[in-house]
């Protein structure tokens, strides 16, 4: 799980990389024979190689677009772009808040001219709220506006969902509510961040882990993500 992307070594920290570290890691993946998929080709199937993989970038920043995509196009790599409908041409501004100038989001235009052999679009929320504090009617209304911009817009954009913020209900009868508006809207895959590499078939469709790499991480600590998942310390 990636999400921006900067020029400069020294902003290479948290959730942006910089391009140095992300070409040594993408090389890394290709020279050493994994496979990358888009969310929607392992949909359905029932076996994979150990050495699959998907990538993704969230928030479908400009700096993506900038610096993302020639790398994937160079190591000829695949990846899923999760958007935040209610903020294309505009920026992050939930990080940010509303008065600051923080990443721009590609615009609608600029989604259209993303390589579709080598980017995928998927889902991340319209508001890019947080899920568990939602009821269901606010859930649903999300989910009704972003179908609604992907067909006024004809965006081809595959139904799975990326949680904003890793978050959505995990205990009760709020995790089976949340659950059951997915199956109606017809979202085939949800992913939440995680500790752990998946182990295939999906036990649970709907949370489905995400490892996210730092901008900090040495390539020793991608390769060791790559294999098992999360450090931890004990």
């Amino acid at each position: 799980m990636y999400h921006n992307v900067s020029s400069s070594d020294a902003k290479s920290i948290g959730l942006t990389i910089s391009i140095a570290k992300l070409e040594e890691q993408l090389k890394f993946i290709s020279d050493n024979g994994y496979v990358s998929y888009f969310v929607s080709e392992i949909y359905g199937k029932t076996e994979i190689s150990r050495k699959s993989l998907i990538i993704t970038f969230d928030d479908v920043t400009e700096n993506q677009l900038l610096y993302a995509l020639p790398l994937l196009k160079k190591y000829h790599l695949k990846a899923t772009f999760f958007i935040p409908f209610s903020y294309l041409g505009q920026s992050d501004l939930w990080n940010q808040g509303i008065d600051a100038s923080g990443e721009k989001i590609m615009t609608i235009e600029q989604l259209k001219t993303l390589d579709k052999d080598i980017i995928e679009l998927g889902h991340h929320s319209f508001f890019h709220r947080k899920y568990a504090t939602l009821t269901a009617s606010e859930i649903q209304e999300d989910l009704d506006k972003s179908f609604e911009l992907i067909t006024q817009n004809d965006l081809k954009v595959f139904p799975a969902l990326a949680y904003p913020y890793g978050n959505y209900p995990k205990k009760g009868v709020q995790k089976e509510v949340f659950f059951q508006i997915l199956e109606k809207n017809n979202i085939q895959m949800a992913f939440r961040i995680g500790n752990r590499v998946n182990r295939f078939p999906f036990k649970n469709k709907y949370e489905i882990q995400r490892i996210d790499v730092k901008g900090e991480d040495s390539l020793l600590t991608f390769k060791w993500k790559l294999r098992v998942g999360k450090l931890r310390l004990f």
